[in-house]
């Protein structure tokens, strides 16, 4: 049985759970507690609840990402109606470090978050120091293990998803467009093993500056290298729309894609993109959240608040074996079945990594299709 609540309940407001933010003004006070004598520095001791920091940008400028994750946990606690968990807001624009010595000195036991992978490199050791798991958004994979847990979306599983689909369906000589930067270099590395693991041919990698006048060079070299069944373009949908035109020519070349392209809505609109595959986690369920977001916060969420979210579903169901006032039990994250959320099942692997369910979507008229969907259990 998955450890998650895979579907977005309705709940209303519930008093015991309670997002506090902690910014460089005044934090917010929780509501008034039964009097107690156990009072001392930080927050006032639990002993019913367990503590919990979410640590992500409040201002400067991922404060729009960093507050649609908050309010993704919100909707999370609510939702989930937990009675065991606090979480506490703590803003990475101000500072990571401090904001996780600031965590810690709170009596939090586990870290929610950050958001971007320099800032789980200054709070990591802080919080090992502590003994408090880390459970970041990022999706840099290096930054993954001894007390890091990453749950972004690893670049990396989705080019092998898309690759081992195209090889089930013939494809057998691979070639690949890839930028140079970070992103780029791990999914030309992905793409190079997942060619091989499936059986396929790989018959050139070409990379390009981020310059129409480079992508278009490369697309080129990609069309001339020699008979190509499938093209992986590992960048955003606006440079792979400038791309096809020279890579298909007038042959019929399959186009694979990342996850990348699941929001970017102009690629439904583009004839020269019907009928590219890509893989990403599943849709299904982010529009009940997207929809339940608008309505109680008045705008559209990030796509990337679903890990927010999950993040919670996850706290909350090990929750129920985790003694309030206690370590985390890191080991629970280990589970050989996974959890469940927003973005369908997932599990995380010995290096701390997510390993996620993808489903395979194809472009067409209008929008994606959906090829060949995510499984539902591991």
């Amino acid at each position: 049985m998955l450890r998650g609540l895979g579907a977005v309940a309705m709940a209303g407001l519930l008093a015991a759970c309670q997002v506090v933010p902690k910014t460089g003004g005044p934090a917010t006070p929780p509501p008034p507690e039964t009097p107690t004598d156990n009072v001392g520095p930080g927050l006032p001791t639990d002993t019913d609840r367990h503590r919990v920091a979410l640590l992500v940008p409040q201002t400067g400028p991922n404060a729009d990402v960093g507050t649609a994750i908050a309010n993704a946990t919100t909707l999370a606690l609510l939702d989930s109606r937990t009675e065991r968990v606090r979480i506490t807001t703590y803003d990475t624009a101000l500072g990571a470090a401090a904001a996780a010595r600031q965590a810690v000195a709170d009596g939090n036991r586990l870290i929610l978050g950050p958001l971007l992978s320099e800032d789980v490199t200054a709070v990591a050791p802080i919080a090992r120091d502590a003994k408090v798991p880390v459970l970041s958004f990022s999706n840099d994979s290096s930054v993954a293990g001894n007390g890091v847990f990453i749950m972004g979306f690893v670049p990396g599983q989705s080019v092998e998803r898309v690759v081992a689909f195209a090889r089930g369906k013939g494809h057998q000589r691979f070639g690949a467009l890839v930028p140079k930067n970070i992103y780029g270099d791990r999914s030309g590395a992905a793409f190079r093993s997942a060619v091989s693991a499936a059986g396929g041919t790989l018959v050139a990698v070409e990379s390009y500056d981020r310059s129409a006048t480079a992508l278009t060079g490369a697309a080129r070299r990609i069309a001339n290298a020699g008979a190509i069944d499938a093209v992986l373009i590992a960048d955003s949908g606006g440079n792979a729309i400038r791309a096809v035109p020279v890579i298909k020519g007038s042959g019929q070349t399959q186009i694979l894609g990342t996850e990348l392209w699941n929001t970017d809505a102009s690629l439904g609109t583009s004839a020269v993109m019907r009928g590219s595959w890509f893989a990403s986690v599943s849709d299904g369920l982010y529009g009940q959240l997207a929809t339940k977001y608008r309505t109680r916060f008045g705008r559209a969420p990030y796509r990337l608040s679903s890990l927010g979210y999950d993040s919670v579903l996850l706290t909350v169901r090990i929750s129920r074996d985790w003694k309030p006032g206690t370590s985390f039990p890191v080991n629970k994250l280990l589970a050989a079945d996974g959890f469940g959320g927003i973005d369908g099942i997932f599990r995380f692997n010995n290096r701390g990594i997510a390993q996620r369910a993808l489903e395979v979507s194809e472009i067409g008229a209008g929008g994606f299709r959906v090829v060949d969907p995510a499984p539902t259990k591991w």
